[in-house]
């Protein structure tokens, strides 16, 4: 692992991704995954919209702070990494244990970090964020959406 040498003060992209301020350099948080913007849970029949307050979540806790993270490794022109603040030890098991974070799916890349596991469950029991209503997994939402632009855009092409 290739440890971030000077700490950083970011702007958020979305619940899981922020960028340098003074680099450019886009990072995502490691281990986990976050609804989307746009994406919207239902707590009974009440909407909210959950990527919303996924990236609020990770704005409040960057906003005039500095970060220190560890890149886990590159992807695609981010840095796929496990991030601190003085506040959160951790912003992603932060996220977790808050529930507007659900773990992600686990790779040989990226395996499943069991303090992680730990504090999803934790959420789970306690109905916290996400936990307290009905959602659909970021990942299957994303799918969802794209296929969806996809055939409004070859309808379009036609």
């Amino acid at each position: 692992m290739a440890a971030q040498v000077s700490p950083i003060r970011v702007e958020v992209i979305d619940g899981t991704h922020f960028r340098d301020i003074e680099t450019g350099d886009v990072y995502r948080l490691s281990g986990i995954d976050t609804c989307a913007p746009g994406q919207v849970a239902r707590l009974s029949r009440q909407p909210w919209p959950c990527g919303t307050m996924a990236t609020a979540w990770l704005v409040n806790a960057t906003l005039n702070k500095w970060l220190a993270c560890v890149t886990v490794r590159e992807n695609g022109g981010e840095r796929v990494a496990r991030c601190a603040s003085a506040s959160y030890p951790d912003l992603a098991a932060g996220m977790l244990h808050d529930g507007v974070a659900v773990l992600a799916p686990s790779s040989p890349e990226e395996p499943v970090i069991a303090s992680y596991s730990l504090a999803e469950q934790q959420a789970r029991k306690a109905y916290r964020g996400l936990w307290s209503s009905v959602f659909q997994m970021p990942w299957d939402w994303r799918a969802q959406h794209s296929e969806g632009r996809r055939a409004v855009a070859k309808e379009a092409r036609q």
